[in-house]
């Protein structure tokens, strides 16, 4: 059990170490966190529109949301973020994005001291502050997590036959030359000997909080954009 775990713990490194960006994913918890889906955080996403001039945040709750499901009225969803001039340079102080809803599910958001929005915010477009520099839709969506289950279990497959012959650098990633690199990103991203991969994640619902903001609200100290969320009881 102790060598299969230490594959298991091998291949995810390998894969982090391949990867070029990264994302959150958390979508089996412990019995305390499964206990309060509406508190629980499958995934945040982050990226930038076309033009560069908006900031798109997500934060998605509640594994396997049904119609039912709700956000809590006793929990803050906070969006935070930091800016900073250059990579390696200082943080800004936190900017931010709190949303909290009532019974009736009206939310209200604050983007620290500059926007504010609340309503009814599950309709298609959500809703938008008075500027129209903060959008915010809360509700049920298609979990946009994709996970190739049978392709990840293949790369598994192939890390733990390496396992034994490999080297690592002083970070701790593998020495992997470029053939093996290149047979391991496309074994992540394909079905186990070739074919598209399937999403095992699809038609999985949760609870979406996605924010739309203008890119000066959250860069006042520089471009560089820090972000992570979290749901907090008051």
């Amino acid at each position: 059990m102790m060598q299969m775990v230490r594959f298991l713990v091998l291949a995810i490194v390998m894969m982090l170490c391949l990867s070029q960006s990264s994302r959150s994913a958390d979508h089996v918890d412990g019995p305390a966190a499964s206990a309060d889906p509406a508190a629980d955080i499958t995934d945040v996403f982050a990226w930038m529109s076309p033009d560069a001039q908006r900031v798109f945040l997500i934060m998605s709750l509640t594994r396997n949301a049904m119609t039912a499901s709700r956000f809590s009225n006793s929990v803050q969803y906070v969006f935070h973020t930091t800016s900073r001039p250059s990579f390696g340079a200082p943080p800004s102080p936190e900017v931010t994005i709190i949303c909290t809803f009532n019974q009736a599910q009206i939310i209200q958001c604050w983007a620290g001291n500059d926007e504010y929005v609340t309503g009814d915010a599950s309709i298609i477009d959500g809703i938008v502050s008075d500027d129209g520099k903060f959008r915010v839709f809360a509700g049920l969506r298609n979990d946009a997590f994709f996970f190739n289950l049978a392709g990840f279990r293949e790369t598994g497959r192939m890390v733990a036959s390496a396992a034994a012959s490999l080297q690592f650098d002083p970070a701790g990633c593998p020495l992997l030359d470029a053939a093996t690199s290149t047979a391991l990103v496309t074994q992540l991203g394909t079905a186990p000997g070739g074919g598209p991969a399937v999403n095992n994640f699809d038609r999985f619902n949760v609870l979406a909080i996605v924010i739309a903001i203008d890119k000066s609200i959250v860069t006042k100290n520089g471009p560089i954009l820090s972000f992570w969320g979290s749901t907090n009881r008051p």
